[in-house]
């Protein structure tokens, strides 16, 4: 008795727990329009409290079995759901980076340089530029905040002797007239994109048109580290341009992404819940080291904090250097 009890609630537990996931399956992936979302998580929402209810007050196992098959046509369904680089593209996404190698010279192509007035008044650029890594000096990791102070968005930025500075941005990719959506995030919605762009451009926007807190951590890698980091970004954006990735909140995001590629360079790097709760994350680089030592977290986070420089600087101002006055270099 008290195995069967036991087995009916797990079972009672696998069918919620599936039919939550199906629903928002449905709302976020079935086609033809909000009607047809609403109808499809409605019926299906309908479906699981009849199996609940069948389950529980006949005590049978057919309407569970029942369920597994109609699970199964969901999940094969789900699984034939692939992303694409053939979708109508907001602007800000709507080239794909790639770049090549020859020696220690790397051409991008694709890099963004808009003017932002608002989110959706801006001057749009697309340009090719050639960098040395022989020049690469400086790595940054660059944090933006839009609420919670453990959530952010993480991009790194690689400074050349010549004072050009040139970010690199895991994304979602949104089709034009799309909002993020963090449980989107989770069922499909959003494509991946790899941005390489100016500072002006990537971070202006998020500080002076977006009304985000940013803040600079200079951190300390060899230069060959650097340069192997570099060179796993474009890796990576090559790889985007043929073989389109969904984005996903948890497993494929703008921090795990750049962990998988930092790995690479220190296999020993370990996994840690501050590469979900990204806005920790300069906890997670103090304690290992990338991040200099000889400031506490607390004393980097005011130094490096760049949204008032930011939203002070004028045309004509050299963004990178403006934004970076204060910030002690990394060692």
């Amino acid at each position: 008795m008290l195995i069967r009890t036991v087995l009916g609630a797990l079972t009672g537990v696998v069918v919620f727990v599936s039919g939550v996931w199906g629903g928002f399956a449905l709302w976020y992936q079935l086609p033809g329009g909000q009607a047809a979302r609403w109808t499809g998580s409605a019926i299906w929402a309908l479906a699981v409290i009849a199996v609940l209810a069948l389950t529980v007050t006949r005590r049978a196992w057919w309407p569970v079995l029942a369920y597994a098959g109609l699970l199964l046509l969901l999940v094969v369904w789900w699984t034939s759901i692939r992303p694409s680089n053939d979708r109508v593209w907001s602007p800000d996404v709507a080239h794909l980076l790639h770049g090549s190698v020859d020696g220690s010279r790397v051409t991008l192509v694709n890099v963004r340089d808009f003017n932002w007035r608002t989110d959706d008044d801006f001057d749009e650029r697309w340009d090719t530029r050639t960098y040395d890594l022989d020049q690469l000096v400086s790595a940054d990791a660059i944090l933006s905040y839009w609420g919670s102070k453990a959530i952010a968005h993480a991009m790194i930025s690689f400074g050349f002797s010549d004072g050009r500075h040139v970010v690199f941005s895991m994304e979602i990719r949104r089709e034009r007239g799309e909002a993020f959506s963090e449980i989107g995030g989770f069922f499909k919605q959003f494509e991946l994109v790899l941005i390489a762009a100016d500072e002006r451009d990537i971070v202006r926007v998020r500080t002076n048109v977006r009304d985000e807190d940013d803040y600079l951590f200079p951190l300390s890698m060899p230069r060959e580290g650097m340069r192997s980091l570099f060179l796993s970004y474009v890796n990576a954006a090559n790889e985007l341009t043929t073989t389109p990735r969904f984005y996903n909140t948890i497993t494929s995001n703008c921090t795990t992404i750049v962990y998988r590629m930092a790995r690479r360079i220190d296999p020993g790097l370990p996994m840690d819940l501050r590469l979900l709760l990204t806005g920790y994350l300069p906890e997670y680089l103090h304690n290992n080291g990338t991040l200099d030592p000889r400031l506490s977290v607390d004393e980097w986070r005011r130094q490096g904090r760049i949204t008032d420089r930011a939203r002070g600087s004028a045309v004509g101002d050299d963004f990178s250097r403006v934004i970076r006055d204060g910030v002690p270099p990394a060692r």
